[in-house]
């Protein structure tokens, strides 16, 4: 199967990803791939929240077995919440495994961003429980992996077991960001999951920053605070 064959079918009305000139859709292609090399499990590792300006990065690793229904799988970002917390649940029910590992606020500002997203991933992997022999990872490669690891740009868009854990992660990421809402209210947590909407700084400037916002960002982006 040629990177970017498509696995069912989109979801309707999505148009394809483009990136660099291809078209890109997740299939079986790494996983295959791996197998073929010699690799019995194949865990797919994404995480979310690592550019929110507060609350924690969540991380999820997943394991798919080959009859697992791929059909609507992408990249979270590109689903609505409906289709998301859908495809979230066929996950948590019909994974051979999943697990979810993160980093809060307070780890972020004591160790940096990418080490706390680094900590988040390899939770993910320990919770999993499993002697993983290949973890697919979206994006760079993850420091202290105790697993040999592939990284792969767009991995989220391309594995389906990558996009199944960007599904996982984000579900129970906004999940934890709605909760938040209720005990930080004024910032619209629930509606922007604590990213940087025009509405988010403003309630920054107005309010300053709650229990759960990221200090160390000030550093960088003083003009938040």
């Amino acid at each position: 199967m040629a990177i970017g064959t498509v696995v069912g079918k989109r979801g309707r009305g999505r148009k394809p990803l483009v990136h660099q000139g291809q078209e890109l859709g997740c299939s079986w292609h790494f996983e295959d791939e791996a197998v073929a090399s010699g690799a019995s499990l194949v865990a797919g590792l994404d995480e979310v929240g690592r550019g929110a300006l507060c609350g924690p990065v969540v991380a999820c690793a997943v394991v798919l077995d080959r009859d697992f229904d791929t059909t609507g799988l992408d990249d979270s970002k590109r689903l609505t919440r409906r289709q998301r917390e859908t495809l979230a649940d066929r996950v948590r029910a019909g994974a051979r495994g999943w697990a979810l590992g993160e980093s809060s606020a307070e780890e972020i500002d004591r160790v940096n961003i990418l080490r706390a997203t680094h900590l988040a991933m390899r939770r993910a992997l320990e919770a999993l429980g499993f002697q993983i022999d290949l973890v697919l990872v979206d994006g760079l490669p993850a420091e202290g992996l105790r697993f040999q690891q592939r990284a792969i740009v767009k991995g989220d868009a391309l594995s389906v077991s990558i996009a199944a854990a960007s599904i996982v992660a984000k579900v129970a990421r906004d999940e934890a960001m709605r909760a938040w809402d209720e005990r930080c209210p004024g910032y619209g947590l629930a509606r922007n999951m604590g990213y940087g909407s025009a509405g988010h700084r403003d309630a920054l400037h107005r309010l300053g920053p709650s229990v759960i916002h990221r200090r160390s960002f000030q550093g960088t982006q003083p003009w938040l605070f």
